[in-house]
């Protein structure tokens, strides 16, 4: 069915908005896939803060191309079913590959990080980069490191001498 110019220019706005508030692109194919099983998909991803959109290619291209990213070719081709990725992708990702071995549907192609286009693997081990608060913690911790090894180095000695007069103490007592 064709669409006329004004519909065009509103889907590759809505697209670019889109892109704009995404962290990763992931392109499934959905050919085969019902609406009330695509429903599903849409109601438990935006629990991860994501939307999953059936794109029109060559729109999709465009607004790419717009927002300053460059467009994945080999993914932009077939029966696309696109998820923008909110702030966590691995969650994203994980809600996403938890749908498909559920529904048994849809088949990740590829995803698409900043200018780098991942294959169907690549894509799906995105699931795996750590969360916001992993990351946080994770740095919390190496920026801790070095006072927690200052603080213990100057206990030490301290630490040291109270071992040195408990154990003279209990000698003396063990004497008497």
């Amino acid at each position: 069915m064709a669409i006329n110019r004004q519909k065009k220019e509103e889907l590759v706005a809505q697209y670019k908005k889109l892109i704009a508030n995404s962290s990763a692109i992931v392109f499934t194919h959905y050919q085969g896939t019902k609406v009330a099983q695509l429903r599903s998909l849409r109601n438990r991803l935006s629990e991860t803060n994501s939307t999953c959109t059936v794109v029109k290619n060559t729109l999709l291209r465009r607004a790419l191309i717009e927002s300053g990213r460059t467009p994945p070719d080999a993914l932009l081709s077939g029966a696309n079913a696109v998820v923008f990725c909110g702030e966590e992708i691995a969650k994203s990702v994980t809600a996403l590959k938890g749908w498909i071995k559920d529904a048994k549907a849809l088949e990740i192609t590829g995803a698409l990080l900043e200018n780098s286009v991942l294959d169907s693997k690549g894509a799906e081990l995105l699931s795996d980069l750590p969360t916001k608060d992993q990351t946080r913690a994770l740095l919390l911790g190496v920026l801790s490191a070095p006072a927690r090894q200052l603080v213990q180095m100057l206990a030490a000695p301290g630490s040291s001498l109270v071992r040195v007069v408990n154990a003279h103490a209990e000698k003396q007592s063990e004497a008497a």
